[in-house]
């Protein structure tokens, strides 16, 4: 029997560091240990009970059973471009810069097929979301991947791509506040980011998801308070995070009206829409009471602090992550450029799951992540254990 042959494509999606650390949870499940599983960041909080309500009231109306098109999803557009010029003083045109999304990730995947012909450079943040690159790699184009370190605050330098490339570039690729170094970006960055990409004819993608999880007093800028005239760019919004609705996968892209219309093209060769009550649930959460937004930020920044803490006392001393529901820690030695070995042996050995740095790109290597989803008793068990495997 012949082979079966596959796209060259499939070669870069192959390896993922998230797959082997999914068999190395099941050893330690298997062998009996307790998961503390601070490896994801899907949040552990449920969405509120009128987001819920809406959709359960829903699934009573017929009307919302069938196919649901573009026109179809109207009001939802609505309550994105309203609670976007709320929040940022942006007007939005909701027909034409607007587009409803199974998740941000659907956006960020799905645009480089848009953007990008085959060989054509996209710029991406490293480290930064694997699917920012697995979306490049459907479309078949190549990476430049702009290197993230401490000294930067975590922010790319523009100025170090080398010409040849941005002469084969189409996109940019940011998302601030960042998963995973959890760093924060001020406006003047991008509005540096955006005269960057209008002078060198680029797409700039801003994927947003943690836009209300932040700490400080100071609310983060979305991309397009740095571009107005949303010439340049496309942002990426999903409930996920603010309204703790990630398995109902709903989110949306906000932007240049040509962007959005070519997503859409894209999106309508794949799939329709979602159910119509998962948007009447997005509605209400947009619209309804944002208290509970910040009612669950609070909640975060308690956990952060009793890890943030915790680390401190078995002495790993981690800087204090000023948004976003993770810790980005670097490996102490004899781990600096382990970060694959570590996290393995760590929930071999303990039941506490992290995520390798080098699982989010080259420049992640000698970091480790971990995502805040369990309240502050149980973090601190987990770094009791981190403590013993370190000693």
């Amino acid at each position: 029997m012949n082979k079966m042959q596959f796209a060259k494509r499939l070669q870069p999606l192959k390896s993922n560091v998230f797959a082997d650390m999914d068999v190395a949870k099941a050893k330690a499940l298997a062998a009996g240990r307790q998961l503390i599983d601070l490896s994801l960041g899907s949040a552990d909080l449920p969405p509120e009970n009128h987001v819920i309500e809406a959709i359960a009231q829903s699934l009573h109306d017929h009307s919302t059973h069938g196919y649901l098109l573009f026109h179809g999803t109207q009001e939802f557009r609505q309550a994105a471009a309203s609670w976007y010029e709320q929040k940022f003083g942006i007007s939005i045109d909701p027909e034409t810069e607007v587009l409803p999304l199974i998740g941000s990730q659907e956006g960020t995947a799905h645009l480089p097929l848009a953007v990008l012909n085959p060989g054509d450079f996209a710029l991406l943040l490293d480290p930064g979301y694997p699917s920012h690159a697995g979306g490049v790699y459907l479309a078949s184009g190549q990476i430049y991947t702009m290197p993230l370190k401490s000294e930067n605050d975590f922010l790319p330098v523009f100025a170090d791509i080398p010409d040849q490339v941005l002469a084969a570039s189409r996109m940019m690729v940011l998302s601030y506040p960042h998963n995973p170094t959890s760093a924060i970006a001020p406006l003047s960055f991008f509005q540096s980011a955006v005269a960057f990409c209008q002078q060198h004819n680029l797409v700039l993608v801003h994927d947003f998801p943690y836009v209300d999880l932040v700490f400080g007093d100071t609310p983060v800028p979305s991309v397009l308070q740095a571009d107005p005239e949303k010439s340049v760019s496309i942002e990426f919004f999903t409930f996920s995070k603010s309204y703790n609705m990630g398995g109902f996968r709903i989110g949306y892209a906000i932007g240049n009206a040509e962007l959005i219309l070519a997503l859409r093209q894209i999106k309508a060769v794949i799939d329709f829409n979602q159910y119509k009550g998962i948007l009447n649930g997005a509605i209400a959460a947009l619209t309804g009471d944002q208290t509970v937004v910040k009612t669950g930020v609070e909640r975060f920044r308690q956990r952060r602090d009793a890890f943030i803490n915790a680390l401190h006392r078995i002495g790993w001393h981690v800087p204090t992550p000023q948004a976003t529901m993770y810790v980005w820690a670097k490996l102490p030695e004899p781990w600096a450029d382990k970060s694959i070995d570590f996290c393995t042996q760590l929930v071999e050995k303990t039941g506490v799951a992290a995520s390798p740095g080098a699982g989010f790109g080259k420049s992640g290597e000698g970091y480790v992540r971990f995502a805040l989803v369990h309240e502050p008793p149980i973090l601190e068990t987990a770094v009791e254990r981190i403590g013993e495997f370190l000693r």
